[in-house]
């Protein structure tokens, strides 16, 4: 309902970036640019100064600024409290998850939830979990979830499951027997592993360091950019990798790897990352609730091994 003019400079002021709005409204940075200075025009000032690539709001720009963020606040109040009284729920989301629980979580949690909710429009963003980390903090998505611990307290982190990590070998791997694997043993084979800012790396440097070992210890032969890259290569007999055991159900079921719980065990949270907004759309809440209660039922869902 909100001017358009008026989204689009509160966006680019919100991120300091024409670039960064421009994805986050999924528009052209010059289609960005042309509505921000329509609005220049109509007050007859610059809201922006542009010097050295750098972009920063001028006294006008504040001035806009401040009135914008209250009258958006008062779009979301009047919004939620008409549908409230209505029971209609619709709108567009922008959800984004690292690349594990994006193929391995989501697609049975938003199938179930577009069945109950299906005039709400759902995008999926899909990077690992500082890229995700860093859409939430720019404002890029609404809701991030992320299999990796987050830093920032400027955002609300909500845990919503916990993932077990194993070690993942070929069949004829002379681990492939072991009842429980060590990190001693794991420093001798040569070992595959996600990129640099995956939550899955981050979890096992993590852990590496809670048992005084340094992260260049780990013989690394590959790094890959998904699980299924990951669950390749370790078939193939490149190396042995540490999973999240829910990536490889079908592996295992069909006898193309085996998984050997970690001694001790390797667990990591799953987590809802959002930004601390005052206010709202009542699909988001709608959303996080339909989660919250999704995880809860499905907590047993996520293969275990006895510790």
């Amino acid at each position: 309902m909100a001017d358009r003019r008026l989204q689009v400079f509160y966006t680019v002021a919100r991120l300091l970036s024409f670039t960064k709005a421009a994805d986050a409204l999924h528009m052209t940075q010059p289609a960005v640019t042309f509505q921000v200075r329509q609005l220049e025009d109509y007050f007859n000032t610059r809201l922006f100064d542009r010097t050295h690539n750098r972009v920063s709001l001028t006294e006008a720009g504040r001035t806009v600024y401040e009135y914008a963020e209250r009258i958006f606040e008062l779009y979301s109040e009047m919004e939620n409290s008409v549908r409230e009284l209505t029971g209609d729920v619709s709108g567009a989301l922008t959800l984004g998850a690292s690349t594990t629980i994006a193929e391995y979580m989501l697609p049975s949690l938003l199938g179930d939830f577009k069945k109950k909710y299906p005039e709400i429009n759902i995008r999926l963003k899909v990077s690992n979990s500082e890229g995700i980390v860093s859409m939430v903090e720019n404002n890029i998505i609404d809701l991030g979830v992320v299999e990796s611990p987050v830093s920032n307290r400027n955002l609300l982190v909500e845990v919503c499951q916990q993932d077990q990590l194993v070690l993942v070998v070929p069949p004829d791997h002379p681990l492939a027997g072991e009842k429980k694997a060590t990190l001693d043993q794991i420093l001798l084979q040569p070992f595959i592993c996600r990129e640099e800012g995956s939550g899955t790396r981050g979890v096992i440097v993590d852990y590496m360091a809670s048992q005084g070992v340094d992260k260049n210890a780990l013989g690394v032969c590959l790094e890959l950019g998904s699980p299924e890259a990951i669950k390749g290569a370790v078939e193939a007999g490149m190396g042995v990798s540490i999973l999240s055991r829910a990536t490889v159900e079908k592996e295992l079921a069909l006898k193309r790897l085996v998984a050997i719980p970690l001694a001790p065990p390797l667990e990591r949270p799953f987590s809802f990352v959002r930004q601390r907004q005052k206010f709202r759309l009542r699909a988001m809440e709608e959303l996080l609730e339909f989660a919250r209660n999704y995880c809860q039922v499905h907590a047993g869902d996520l293969p275990r091994t006895d510790a």
